[in-house]
């Protein structure tokens, strides 16, 4: 072949790279075992929906104290994602005063399993708690919350930008919902009185 002025070209050997690891494995529903709260921070849930507005989609992230049903941190966003959900987390820790033993339970999620947001649960010394698989009632008072926030701020609404949406669903949180909306599983009083009532 060299003597004919040719050269033959070496086959290249691709090694397939192990993709980065993204997410924690799925993790067991602890509220199974612990039953309902008996105070304040103990038990936190989380979720996140969709809400249109014009023709693009906004994805609200929420954290609930499981014991009041208050509304203690939430973000609103552009995207799906774990940066979302974790701002949202981030908020509810500067909120509250963390106690030993904290748990906070999801959906299986990516949202939540991923190691963004697992790992700053773990550095905050919360322990994660996700739905059994194919049991979505197992995080019932999430989509309960979202059901009211939809029915009584969003469905019939015409919201003309994002951040009128923002300042509506800030409000309608933390102060209406929070403050003046009564539970019947509360003894038909607001979150905010729920917790002064028993702190």
């Amino acid at each position: 072949m060299r003597e004919m002025g040719l050269v033959g070209k070496a086959a290249r050997i691709y090694r397939q790279k192990a993709a980065p690891k993204r997410f924690y494995a799925k993790l067991p529903n602890l509220r199974l075992e612990l039953g309902s709260p008996t105070e304040i921070n103990q038990q936190w849930v989380g979720d996140l929906t969709y809400l249109k507005v014009g023709k693009e989609y906004q994805y609200l992230a929420v954290v609930l104290d499981l014991y009041s049903r208050r509304v203690i941190g939430w973000s609103l966003g552009d995207n799906k994602s774990a940066e979302l959900t974790r701002e949202a987390i981030r908020q509810a820790i500067r909120y509250r005063k963390l106690k030993d033993g904290l748990i906070f339970h999801t959906d299986r999620g990516p949202e939540y399993g991923a190691y963004l947001i697992q790992d700053e649960l773990k550095r905050h010394g919360i322990t994660s708690s996700m739905n059994r698989p194919k049991y979505v009632t197992d995080n019932a008072h999430m989509e309960s919350f979202f059901q009211s926030l939809k029915t009584e701020k969003y469905h019939g609404e015409h919201y003309q930008s994002k951040s009128e949406l923002r300042i509506a669903l800030g409000d309608y949180m933390m102060n209406y919902y929070n403050k003046k909306r009564m539970h019947s599983a509360l003894g038909y009083v607001s979150p905010n009185k729920h917790e002064i009532l028993n702190s």
